[in-house]
Formats: C-alpha cells, sequence, structure tokens
C-alpha cells in the first residue's frame, strides 16, 4: 500500500515535466524496484519511473514503446539483452513527453529506427530546444501521417495516428500478432490526465480519437495504459477506453455549463470532481479544468 501511494502521487508528475533533467528528477522519485512483465506472444511491458513501456522480443529482432528516463531505460535493456542477442530493429515514441523520451539516449547505437509521429518530432525538437537540451536527446529519424506499419519476425506492428489529443502528436502502436495496442498517454486509466495545449492537445478531438480507437481494435485487444491511478492496472480492455472518454465528455460539457452559467474561471477551478466521472481521481484536477476552460473560451 505505500508503493502505491508514492506512484500515485508522483506517478503524473513525470508527464508534466516534459524534459528535463532526467538523472535529478529520477533521483528525486525513485522506485524501489522494477517490473519486467510478459503479457503474450513475445510482447510485455516495464515499469519503474514515468509512463509505461512495451517491448517485443522474438527470434527475429526486438522492438520498444517509450522509454522513461535514462536509469530505467538501462534496467530495461540489461533484461531485454538476458532474453536475447537479436538486434533491436525499433525503439517506437507514442509522443514526446520526458517521461516517455527521457531515457531514448540510452538506445543510441542500439536501435536501428526511432519512429514517431511527426508532430511528436516537431514536440520534441522544440521543447528540447527551448530547454538547451539537445544533446539529451534522441530525436526520431522515421516518421509519418497517419500510419507506419513493418513486420519484426511474426510480428505485425502498425501504428495508427487518429489526431490531435493528449498532445497533437500521439500515437496508439499495436503489436496485431499478440494484439497488444500502446495506448501512450491517450489513456490515463482513471487518474486525472494532463492535457498539453501547448503542444496542441484537444479535448473534443480526445474524445473522436478514442472513439476510432474503440471501433479499430477488437473485443479481445489488450490495451497498454501510458498511466493509472491504480499502477497494477496500466494494462485493461474497451472498458477502460470507454471510462476515459466518458471523463473526456463529462469534463467538457460540464466546464461548458458552468461558463454558461456564469461562472468565473477561478470559480471554476475550485471544482474538486466532474459528475459523471466520479471513478476518476488523483491530483491535477485543476490541469483538467483549465484545459477545458481554455479549450472553450480562447
Amino acid at each position: 500500500m505505500q508503493r502505491r501511494r508514492f506512484l500515485q502521487n508522483t506517478g503524473l508528475s513525470l508527464g508534466l515535466l516534459a524534459l528535463t533533467d532526467y538523472k535529478a528528477l529520477a533521483d528525486m522519485i525513485r522506485q524501489p524496484a522494477y517490473k519486467f512483465i510478459p503479457l503474450r506472444n513475445n510482447v510485455g511491458i516495464f515499469t519503474e519511473q514515468g509512463g509505461t513501456i512495451a517491448w517485443l522480443s522474438n527470434k527475429e529482432g526486438m522492438v520498444v514503446v517509450d522509454t522513461q528516463f535514462m536509469d530505467p531505460a538501462a534496467h530495461l535493456i540489461a533484461e531485454l539483452k538476458k532474453k536475447s542477442e537479436k538486434p533491436l530493429k525499433y525503439l517506437i515514441n507514442t509522443h514526446h513527453h520526458g517521461d516517455h523520451t527521457g531515457g531514448n539516449l540510452a538506445f543510441k547505437g542500439l536501435a536501428e529506427k526511432v519512429v514517431a509521429h511527426q508532430n511528436c518530432l516537431i514536440n520534441h525538437q522544440k521543447t528540447a530546444a527551448a530547454q538547451k537540451s539537445e544533446s539529451k536527446q534522441l530525436f526520431a529519424d522515421t516518421v509519418f501521417a497517419d500510419k507506419w506499419k513493418s513486420k519484426v519476425g511474426s510480428e505485425n506492428i502498425k501504428a495508427h495516428y487518429f489526431g490531435a489529443a493528449h498532445t497533437n502528436g500521439d500515437i496508439i502502436v499495436h503489436f496485431e500478432d499478440a494484439n497488444i495496442a500502446h495506448m501512450g498517454d491517450l489513456m490515463f486509466n482513471r487518474r486525472y490526465p494532463f492535457i498539453d495545449r501547448s503542444a496542441g492537445a484537444n479535448i473534443q478531438s480526445w474524445i473522436k480519437v478514442l472513439d476510432k480507437a474503440i471501433s479499430e481494435f477488437d473485443k479481445d485487444t489488450l490495451f497498454v495504459f501510458g498511466h493509472s491511478a491504480d499502477p497494477e492496472k496500466v494494462t485493461g480492455g474497451k472498458e477502460d477506453l470507454n471510462a476515459m472518454q466518458n471523463y473526456l465528455e463529462k469534463l467538457i460539457a460540464f466546464v461548458q455549463s458552468e461558463i454558461k452559467s456564469g461562472k468565473s474561471k477561478e470559480e471554476i477551478m475550485k471544482i474538486t470532481g466532474i459528475p459523471g466521472a466520479e471513478d476518476f481521481q488523483g491530483q491535477g484536477i485543476q490541469r483538467s479544468l483549465t484545459a477545458a476552460y481554455e479549450e472553450l473560451t480562447i
């Protein structure tokens, strides 16, 4: 229980820091242990600090989706080397935030290709330039607009871009044979999400993106979530995507009704829960309220 409370209090803060002093941050929020968990058909997850990582290791090669920070990335690489000496074919970033790309540099010289959406690369480079941290980054060298696909051994991998959401560069990475879809930060499972308007986030579009995801994947798809209120529940099914979509719908509708009733921004920021989405929890509801208010008024 102590570890769970610690993760709940610290996990989301990683996503808010985008690109920062990775070592200092990692030292500050260090967890006692990491988890390297096989799921099915040679695909698994890795959790330690930051957004959940997915990995593939089969007879032909390896794939990694997201990298957290440098120390966790080193732990992940060590675990993957225990499984196979096959080449790392692809490193894929679901989006640019530092808790998903902060360990990219650990894969320099290991990953044959670094894949991301074209907007992810733009955001990554822009943020790094603003913080003068370009030397600490490994940027994507393979970008796409709508879809990307490849095959590693028997596993077909497809990346989908359905539109602006948490940022304007979020993708879903689907391991088709395993039927596992990494949602990145399109999914904050039952916790208040970070909505990065500075990187093109749009709540109303996010709702539509989740609609497309629900339609694209089948009832047997196992989804990997970027973050979760319960650190043991970073995977799930369509019911969890429906819950996330419901939260966003209730958020935008509630803030809109408050604005129409004459409430000021300051009054709206005092709200402590979203009616109809009480299953969402944690810290940071004001970030959701601010994003919704700005989207509706600016």
